[in-house]
């Protein structure tokens, strides 16, 4: 195997991902039911909430719509918001804040 190579599992990834996002822009916050110090559903955002502060790893309601809309007005605000549905039959929830709501902001 190449040593460039490394093998990560799904989460482990995302995980990575965010944590390099947030690295790079302090604009970037996570929200999401149980993701802090739980740690998420599936453990995605794992320590995330230790390395951040819950100021940027927000532990929210049960309200996908809700999460789904504060991420879109933080979103046109100049923030860059990451909000994670627990599963994704959620996700059709926060569709009514992105086609409904964002696409007539100006």
């Amino acid at each position: 195997m190449d040593a460039a190579v490394r093998e990560l599992s799904y989460a482990q990834a995302i995980q990575e991902a965010m944590a390099i996002a947030m690295d790079m822009d302090e604009r970037v916050f996570l929200m999401g039911e149980d993701i802090g110090v739980y740690g998420g559903a599936f453990q995605v955002t794992g320590d995330l909430v230790e390395r951040y502060g819950t100021d940027r790893v927000i532990d929210t309601p049960i309200s996908e719509l809700g999460g789904a809309g504060v991420a879109v007005g933080a979103a046109v605000t100049g923030m860059r918001p990451i909000f994670e549905f627990q599963f994704s039959d959620f996700a059709t929830l926060g569709m009514e804040q992105i086609v409904n709501q964002a696409a007539k902001m100006r």
